[in-house]
């Protein structure tokens, strides 16, 4: 059964220049593969994806390319390094993007794209802020659609104030993140298997129209 995971890497930082949030997907990327589940990775800001809420927003934006790889994949990580306690302002656009497809629906269920799709997510910073940018980031995907597994969020954070990265302060050595990264995978790996298997019943157009009989 093949399964196919999406990164989305959100740093601020264009080609060729060094990622720390890709070298700690590159971790992500390497287990996966022990686990046969095969990973694609896209830095955003390397596309023109225009700022909006629907799926296309007109000539130019090349948003439209990225979204048809998310439908497709069966495992959707988000990646975001942390800019002044938040996550990055890529990873908002994304998430926003991510908002038009509420009007994709199937057109029998009225489920959303990401259903039957796991989600999860990368932090990196060189200070505090991965809890609030997994918090608000796995929220946002669970109501698009996706399904959220246990402790599919990995992060690594430095000392607070300025400081050395997640690369320069050899934080692929660090405990916690390297049992998170593992965590996450599995838990991503074997709940996408499991979707795919299982595809989630919920008629959407169904329940909508109850909902409208018993309301104002």
């Amino acid at each position: 059964m093949a399964i196919k995971a999406l990164f989305l890497n959100c740093t601020l930082k264009k080609s060729p220049q060094t990622s720390n949030t890709r070298a700690l997907i590159d971790k992500a990327v390497g287990l996966f593969g022990e686990l046969g589940v095969e990973s694609e990775v896209i830095r955003v800001i390397d596309h023109k994806v225009a700022f909006g809420v629907s799926s296309d927003e007109g000539e130019g934006d090349e948003w439209p390319h990225i979204l048809e790889k998310v439908k497709t994949c069966d495992i959707l990580v988000i990646a975001s390094p942390i800019w002044f306690g938040v996550r990055s302002s890529v990873c908002q656009m994304v998430l926003e993007r991510l908002d038009g497809t509420y009007a994709d629906g199937d057109p029998v269920t009225g489920q959303y794209p990401l259903y039957g799709k796991v989600g999860g997510v990368i932090v990196t910073g060189n200070e505090d802020g991965a809890h609030d940018v997994s918090a608000n980031t796995l929220f946002n995907l669970t109501h698009l659609g996706c399904v959220i597994p246990p402790n599919v969020d990995c992060y690594w954070v430095g000392d607070a104030g300025p400081g050395p990265s997640y690369i320069e302060a050899g934080g692929d050595r660090h405990l916690y993140t390297n049992r998170t990264v593992r965590y996450m995978v599995h838990n991503l790996a074997h709940f996408a298997k499991f979707l795919k298997e299982n595809p989630i019943p919920t008629n959407l157009k169904e329940l909508d129209e109850e909902a409208r009989k018993v309301s104002d």
